[in-house]
């Protein structure tokens, strides 16, 4: 069964970080380049970054360049997102994918920037 948790978000102040974690089951995660996507509020679900299979490419949304980084660990099928000098326009529910092959979408995880 395929399987997508993520977690890690929360209440975070203006300029504060969060580190989520989004664990995968059900296929094969080595195979798949993997994506963060996030889910403004009374907005469209939008990509916010990726990383390749190989963990070679990474790629972020204009916004996020310089602040967020993801990685991936393919020996715990896990795709991680750090996320530093966090903004009120960072408030989201974010989610993660296989990117170009998505599967069920999973219960993603509240980030919200309150000061």
């Amino acid at each position: 069964q395929v399987q997508l948790v993520e977690s890690g978000g929360g209440l975070v102040q203006p300029g504060g970080s969060l580190k989520l974690s989004c664990q995968a089951s059900g296929f094969i995660f080595s195979n798949y380049a993997m994506a963060w996507y996030r889910q403004p509020p009374g907005k469209e679900r939008e990509l916010a970054a990726w990383i390749g299979y190989d963990g070679r490419d990474t790629v972020y949304v204009d916004s996020a360049k310089g602040r967020f980084t993801i990685s991936r660990d393919d020996a715990k099928n896990t795709v991680y997102l750090q996320m530093n000098n966090l903004n009120f326009d960072d408030t989201a529910v974010y989610y993660c994918n296989r990117l170009g092959a998505p599967v069920s979408w999973g219960q993603g995880t509240q980030v919200t920037v309150s000061a």
